[in-house]
């Protein structure tokens, strides 16, 4: 893909919002003051407070997503808006503008995403919600050590995208479990990943956060079990088959042990609920093996229709 001169590159800051209203307008202030050049984009999630009409009193582009959700929310950005390059940040002032440049920077060397990542610098000073914290150590360690990958922050909120990687990622997740299904898709995907630290802050006073750590955690961590599922499935029914048939062959084992001894089989039910369990694990195994190739295939489809749609936008624009 032919990449833009950072001086003629369009840069669109992207901002899904729900009642962001004592920190919204400093947050366009100063991204404006960072990228003077960007697009602000404010999509407003249904906010019951002012967050829209300062938005809008700010200069930024204000639009509105009925769907509710996070992920809905970045969803729509993505299909509406064009650009060369993408900042995604939260409304809450979390996040600091100053380093949207460097992020701009990164992707047009031609990184596809660039993370902001939190956990290396303040956020587990300034966080403080410790089950926050213990929940972003056990996602990061669950998908490093299943995509042999070494991202420091899977679940930040503030990245920057290349277009290609925004038109052609299909976004599944509804909610605050997006930026781990985000990770995850690159991963998988082998994309060019940067990771930047950043200084993270937490919300200032007045401003309440949307998230809640036992229901979007467990959204999480069903997001991460359905996508070892369908990105890692022969690791995933292969091990679930390798137990079940472990199991079955314990019970096929004591069933032969007795039957050694005595020469009869007193235990039908068991020896017949082995067998079935080890034909279970086989199933599953096979499963898994079947899967990880239509995976696979489905890797190289990726890349394919990466190609040609970098081919079409280098031709047509």
């Amino acid at each position: 893909m032919t990449i833009p001169a950072k001086h003629t590159a369009s840069v669109a800051v992207l901002l899904p919002c729900f009642n962001e209203q004592p920190t919204i307008g400093k947050v366009i202030d100063d991204f404006r003051a960072a990228l003077p050049s960007a697009t602000i984009y404010v999509y407003d999630n249904n906010s019951t407070d002012d967050t829209a009409r300062i938005a809008t009193q700010e200069g930024a582009v204000v639009k509105k997503e009925p769907r509710q959700g996070k992920g809905n929310v970045i969803r729509a950005m993505f299909e509406d808006i064009d650009a060369d390059v993408y900042i995604m940040a939260d409304g809450d002032d979390t996040y600091p503008a100053e380093a949207a440049p460097s992020m701009v920077d990164k992707i047009l060397e031609g990184y596809d995403m660039v993370i902001g990542d939190r956990l290396s610098s303040t956020y587990f000073e300034e966080n403080k919600r410790p089950f926050h914290n213990i929940g972003n150590r056990m996602v990061r360690g669950a998908i490093n050590g299943l995509f042999h990958a070494n991202i420091t922050d899977v679940m930040t909120g503030y990245r920057a995208f290349s277009f290609t990687y925004v038109k052609t990622y299909p976004i599944q997740s509804e909610g605050f479990e997006v930026e781990t299904e985000m990770t995850i898709h690159s991963l998988d995907k082998n994309i060019r990943i940067y990771e930047m630290p950043i200084q993270y802050r937490d919300r200032p006073a007045g401003s309440v956060s949307k998230l809640d750590t036992v229901g979007d955690g467990i959204k999480v961590l069903s997001t991460i079990f359905r996508m070892i599922r369908e990105y890692k499935p022969l690791p995933f029914f292969g091990g679930l088959g390798t137990v079940v048939g472990l199991i079955g062959f314990g019970f096929l084992c004591s069933v032969m042990i007795e039957f050694w001894h005595t020469g009869l089989v007193s235990r039908i039910p068991t020896l017949i609920g082995s067998v079935l369990l080890i034909l279970t694990g086989l199933l599953l195994f096979i499963t898994g093996i079947i899967l990880d190739v239509m995976a696979k295939n489905d890797r190289k489809r990726y890349i394919e229709n990466n190609n040609l749609f970098a081919c079409l936008r280098r031709h047509f624009g």
